[in-house]
């Protein structure tokens, strides 16, 4: 893939979800040519016949693993995806893995022994978790956010900045091939900091209330979550949260050329699309 990207077709995996479907507005809008990769589209992560149609004939595609990077499944089902993409021409794949966290590693060493030129992406926090995705309801309704996350400081990046450095990876052809770039926000904030910024955007009183992983996950239980899920998760946020990710990286800046958004415009621009009304 060169800087011009006419004519260029990037298959979007999770076109619909918090990452895919802003990589899927930002390739647009760079003008590239997008292949929507989701169950709507009749493509499954799980279900390796719907593989090849989503893929053949394109140029590039954009990883994103449906549950999480470091899921047992995830290094076998991305290296399989990805020697399926390089067997039918698809040899420019752009994975989205996760900064600091250890298991992730086997998912991006299968991406990389797949033969393709490959990029991951990995990420701080998305700031959206706090506006989407199944931290929100609970929060909205009650007021309080309830998480392990402790003290720990985090550089909450914003997922248009994700997908932005994603197309910025893309249209910059093999600049980045073979490279790993990571993404944060631009400072580093607590889990009660980044409460207090969205209780000031929306003009609610909302709280944090910190616990630990094992408490979290006996309130996954009894959500229903199951027993292997709320393990992975358990161990997860022990490693994950505990301060390895307290340092800012400078992907945005590099891809990009600018800074990237503050955690207070992301709370500002939510909250007016009333992320949390109740």
């Amino acid at each position: 893939m060169t800087q011009n990207t006419r004519n260029t077709t990037v298959v979007v995996t999770g076109a619909t979800g918090r990452t895919g479907r802003r990589v899927a507005d930002a390739a647009r809008a760079s003008g590239l040519t997008v292949r929507a990769a989701s169950r709507a589209q009749g493509f499954d992560w799980g279900d390796r016949s719907t593989w090849a149609d989503t893929l053949r004939g394109a140029d590039a595609a954009y990883l994103a693993y449906p549950s999480d990077i470091g899921a047992p499944d995830a290094a076998r089902d991305v290296g399989l995806l990805a020697q399926e993409a390089v067997s039918l021409g698809v040899r420019r794949l752009v994975l989205l893995s996760s900064r600091g966290e250890d298991r992730a590693r086997p998912a991006e060493e299968a991406l990389r022994e797949s033969g393709a030129d490959w990029t991951v992406v990995r990420a701080a926090w998305f700031a959206q978790n706090f506006s989407e995705g199944p931290l929100v309801e609970g929060f909205r309704q009650s007021g309080e956010l309830v998480f392990p996350g402790g003290e720990v400081r985090e550089p909450f990046v914003d997922v248009r900045d994700i997908a932005d450095v994603v197309v910025g990876v893309l249209a910059a052809g093999e600049r980045y091939a073979g490279q790993a770039v990571a993404v944060s926000g631009p400072r580093l904030l607590t889990w009660g900091e980044a409460v207090a910024e969205i209780a000031k955007a929306t003009g609610r009183e909302l709280t944090y209330r910190a616990l630990s992983a094992r408490e979290y996950g006996k309130n996954l239980a009894g959500f229903g979550v199951p027993p292997e899920e709320v393990e992975f998760l358990v161990e997860l946020f022990e490693t994950l949260l505990d301060g390895r990710n307290s340092c800012l990286s400078d992907g945005v800046r590099q891809v990009l050329g600018r800074e990237p958004r503050d955690f207070t415009d992301f709370a500002r621009e939510a909250a007016a699309a009333g992320a949390w009304k109740v």
